[in-house]
């Protein structure tokens, strides 16, 4: 029977729903999560394949605004809830969803669909490739001490419910956004995911728990953690859950981190998001007693070639024509020229002579700047073909902060 994919209607949300949850292991659904969801979620954006009345296939996305190397918010599909049956693998349902979704997501003018994978291999054929990394820290802190900035001690924390201080954290959160590229900048309701904390996901911490850092009254940072209790013979090894942190200015930052280092009853201090370059790597007496690890994080796609190169800025001046492959979205395939410096940029469709040759995948790698063209050309996958393009194209695209992803979708 063939498959129809189709965008969901509302009274089809139970199935769908169902569906996508069964595929991740159909395991109970913690409280309020498929509420919160919905909520979140804009049905027009959501497909679903379906054989006869049985939904078999699930995709959909939010409409983000993420930031971008020079500061700019652009409009981009944050794809979510990707799913097929396992009664109906290798049908082509996958292809023809991720078809359908980035057609639509052309069609309404957003240059970039970016996700986060279960299983990182399987989007590259679909012009998917990492843009950020996340850094987990699982940090000694009998062993760890910090070096703290002039100004830490002046810095005045408390204790407060995480609701009563949403708002405020918001703001500060909405100021950090334009100065790391890979960011969302968070719509109306995504604030709750920040508080969102379901006893079953706990193992065993404490509910989320919210300490502010302020200065003269105002509040320049914030630190949202759960503590995970834990005794053996030899006396306390608890352990400090960090899930947000974020801070104004270096010593605020370096006063909350010295707190949840210090907390009563803990050795240690586990961060599962971080980015690559904290500067807390910095401020540790000790890296090798953090325990860091790397892995993927947001995968970015340039839906629109040319307006996605256009929205970000440039290191130092550049004037490059690339060659690009597309199979999956041909619109982007052949020479674009690229010119553009830290005050703006222009992407345009050229016959000139092409200097370097890439895929679509290779510049989503490169286009929040923490992967260099440099790096991918020694896989062969950049080919230079002007003499010093590659190195002209590598220092451009690059980031003076890594980019990161703070939060899932």
């Amino acid at each position: 029977m063939p498959t129809d994919l189709r965008v969901l209607a509302e009274a089809e949300w139970d199935d769908w729903f169902a569906t996508f949850a069964l595929a991740f292991g159909g395991t109970p659904t913690p409280a309020g999560k498929e509420e919160l969801w919905r909520d979140l979620v804009e049905v027009d954006r959501m497909l679903g394949a379906w054989d006869g009345d049985t939904c078999v296939g699930t995709a959909g996305s939010f409409s983000f605004r993420l930031s971008v190397p020079g500061g700019a918010l652009v409009d981009a599909a944050g794809v979510t809830t990707v799913s097929v049956a396992a009664t109906h693998r290798r049908r082509g349902i996958l292809t023809a969803m991720m078809r359908r979704q980035l057609d639509d997501v052309r069609a309404l003018g957003e240059p970039l669909a970016v996700l986060t994978a279960s299983e990182p291999v399987i989007y590259g054929r679909f012009g998917y490739a990492p843009g950020t990394l996340q850094l987990k820290a699982d940090i000694d802190t009998t062993r760890v001490q910090l070096s703290v900035p002039p100004g830490t001690d002046d810095v005045r924390l408390r204790y407060t419910r995480p609701a009563d201080v949403l708002d405020a954290c918001e703001e500060l959160y909405a100021r950090r956004v334009v100065a790391r590229p890979g960011m969302p900048a968070r719509q109306p309701g995504w604030e709750r995911l920040g508080l969102f904390d379901p006893e079953s996901e706990r193992d065993g911490a404490s509910p989320v728990q919210c300490v502010v850092a302020e200065r003269a009254g105002e509040l320049v940072g914030y630190v949202r953690f759960a503590v995970k209790p834990e005794f053996d013979w030899k006396g306390p090894k608890g352990v400090v859950r960090v899930r947000d942190l974020e801070a104004e200015d270096p010593a605020a930052y370096a006063a909350l981190w010295r707190f949840v280092f210090t907390i009563d009853l803990t050795t240690s201090v586990l961060a599962y998001s971080r980015p690559v370059d904290d500067p807390l790597l910095q401020l540790a007496s000790d890296i090798r007693r953090c325990d860091l690890a790397v892995r993927d994080s947001l995968h970015v796609r340039l839906v629109e070639v040319g307006a996605a190169l256009a929205a970000r800025t440039y290191r130092t001046p550049l004037d490059v024509v690339l060659e690009v492959e597309d199979a999956f979205c041909p619109w982007n395939a052949g020479r674009w020229r690229l010119t553009g410096d830290a005050k703006g940029a222009s992407c345009e469709r050229t016959r000139d002579p092409a200097d370097l040759a890439l895929s679509v995948r290779e510049l989503a790698a490169a286009y929040l700047g923490g992967t260099s063209l440099t790096s991918l050309a020694g896989t062969g996958r950049v080919r230079e073909l002007r003499p010093g393009a590659l190195a002209e194209a590598s220092v451009a695209f690059g980031s003076d902060v890594a980019p990161w992803l703070p939060h899932g979708f």
